[in-house]
């Protein structure tokens, strides 16, 4: 298979993401398409998969395209995670009408009952005839190798993780046989030993791939080209290399452009003074405009010096007066269904406090959190908050966003005491300018919501912060911003993250190792579970 573009132009509102482009991925292509955050990395995987129609342009492609989303969302929240996996090939529609004639089955009129089982026999026949008890193996044996165990498989999607989520969807666009695949941040949710598997399986793909990643360790170990979107120049500079020597050729080709600019620079300047003296003389009147309109082409033959791109200004306010104890859970627990996730968990968030939350995917960390954020209730116990607590939640899949509201909508949301221009300010400070305030949160990328999570949490004043990965889908300066923001922080904060370099910034006091529930003082021996998770 193949992927081909022909003079795509991506824009959103007045700004211009791509400048019309040519490109192509072909079978053996691995590529790694890298740019800053909200360079528009995102915006261009949607288009390529048809989800968003380009300014200008065609893309076309043939065979068939594997795309995991950076969000993912569930469609069907009844649907089993085995059966959302096997969906993403033909037998799919065999493995519905099983299930469908299964129910029916049970239906206490006997006809019905009847006909089920008889068109249960011809949907078996055709599951066999479909190899399907091998498609079902391998099916199982990916979603282990992501970390999702058998247990797990027979579940309702609803009544799983985000994370949990998130890797039933990779393992799926890889069951599903692709041609090509399109992969937005893979290892987001996944633990050490999963990344490893997923480097294994993408090094030996046969197929072409492109993948958006902010993993270098990813990155390194599997691309052979490097697409580099520069979204000051609103161009993608192509590399036919991997990842090392991407590196190295950039620094060489930014250098190179920089000289560039300062030659014809120099030779524009000479080009205008000797325009401006003849241009003094009425005879020489034509060669001077001549000779300007040369510097003005010299100048606009060069490409502008990349500048310094830019990062989130994320300072946390000064957390509100609060008690002594913001937040207390007392004989918490949670079941989904006939699975049990935790029970019986006691934490007291003291204030200014730091603790941090460890556990396999799916022990219960994000519902914990939730429980706390009182964004879900507890099937027993309580959650008790303190005099004057004020609880600011950052939701791994972003859920506290509106994403039918407006960037500018979702802040004053949170902050209704703000006019325009004080949330225009606060939102200017995130890197959202100009008409961007006004565009539905849906479009945004990863990233982008990412940043504008942050921003709610800002101007919330919180004095407890309940962080559930929050950075995951950063570039790497924008990371580094979030965890010096937590490492001055002076409220209390609860965080579950894979990242060893958000504990670290942390500087934890307390550990909460879920799903027993066991609370330990912090010591150094911990961080090797976090990546382990």
């Amino acid at each position: 298979m193949t992927i081909s573009a022909q003079g795509l132009e991506i824009r959103i509102g007045a700004r211009q993401l791509l400048a019309p482009t040519d490109f192509h991925v072909s079978v053996g292509d691995r590529i790694g398409l890298v740019g800053r955050n909200g360079a528009g990395k995102t915006t261009l995987t949607r288009v390529i998969t048809g989800e968003m129609l380009p300014a200008a342009g065609k893309v076309s492609y043939s065979g068939k395209l594997g795309y995991l989303p950076q969000d993912t969302h569930v469609a069907d929240p009844e649907q089993s995670a085995l059966d959302r996996i096997m969906s993403a090939r033909d037998i799919a529609s065999i493995v519905s009408r099983l299930r469908k004639a299964e129910r029916d089955m049970t239906n206490p009129d006997p006809d019905i009952m009847e006909k089920a089982m008889k068109r249960y026999d011809k949907a078996m026949q055709d599951f066999e005839n479909a190899d399907g008890y091998s498609a079902q193996s391998d099916a199982t044996i990916m979603a282990e190798s992501l970390g999702i165990s058998q247990e797990v498989l027979p579940r309702q999607l609803g009544t799983l993780s985000g994370g949990q989520r998130r890797r039933i969807e990779l393992a799926r666009i890889l069951f599903s046989d692709a041609d090509t695949l399109i992969l937005d941040e893979p290892t987001n949710h996944l633990d050490a030993d999963s990344i490893e598997w997923l480097k294994k399986y993408l090094k030996s793909y046969e197929g072409g791939f492109l993948v958006i990643s902010h993993s270098t360790e990813l990155l390194g170990e599997t691309v052979n080209k490097v697409w580099h979107l520069d979204a000051q120049r609103a161009q993608i500079d192509m590399y036919s290399m991997g990842w090392a020597a991407y590196l190295k050729q950039r620094v060489v080709d930014e250098e190179r452009r920089r000289r560039e600019r300062e030659v014809a620079q120099k030779k524009a300047e000479r080009l205008m003074k000797q325009g401006i003296r003849l241009h003094a003389k009425a005879t020489k009147a034509v060669a001077a405009q001549n000779m300007m309109r040369r510097a003005e082409k010299l100048l606009e033959g060069t490409e502008p010096v990349h500048k310094r791109e830019k990062v989130a200004d994320l300072r946390f306010p000064t957390p509100a007066p609060c008690g002594k104890t913001p937040i207390q859970a007392q004989e918490i627990s949670k079941a989904f269904g006939s699975n049990i996730v935790f029970a019986g968990i006691d934490l007291a968030i003291d204030k200014g406090s730091r603790v941090v939350i460890l556990g396999y995917n799916g022990a219960g960390k994000t519902t914990t959190l939730r429980i706390l954020a009182g964004e879900e209730t507890p099937d027993t116990g309580e959650v008790v908050y303190g005099h004057g607590a004020k609880i600011g939640y950052f939701a791994q899949e972003h859920d506290t966003l509106d994403n039918d509201a407006t960037l500018l909508e979702n802040l004053q949301h949170v902050a209704p005491e703000l006019d325009d221009t004080q949330a225009r300010t606060i939102l200017g400070s995130f890197l959202f300018s100009g008409d961007d305030v006004n565009k539905p949160t849906r479009v945004l990328s990863g990233g982008e919501k990412t940043r504008l999570a942050l921003a709610t949490l800002v101007t919330s004043k919180a004095n407890v912060l309940l962080l559930d990965e929050p950075t995951n889908n950063l570039d790497p300066a924008s990371r580094d911003e979030i965890l010096a923001a937590i490492s001055k922080y002076e409220g209390a904060i609860v965080l579950v993250t894979h990242d060893e370099g958000a504990v670290q910034a942390l500087n934890p006091e307390r550990v909460l190792l879920l799903p027993d529930g066991d609370e330990d003082l912090w010591n150094d021996s911990y961080l090797d579970l976090v990546a382990l998770e």
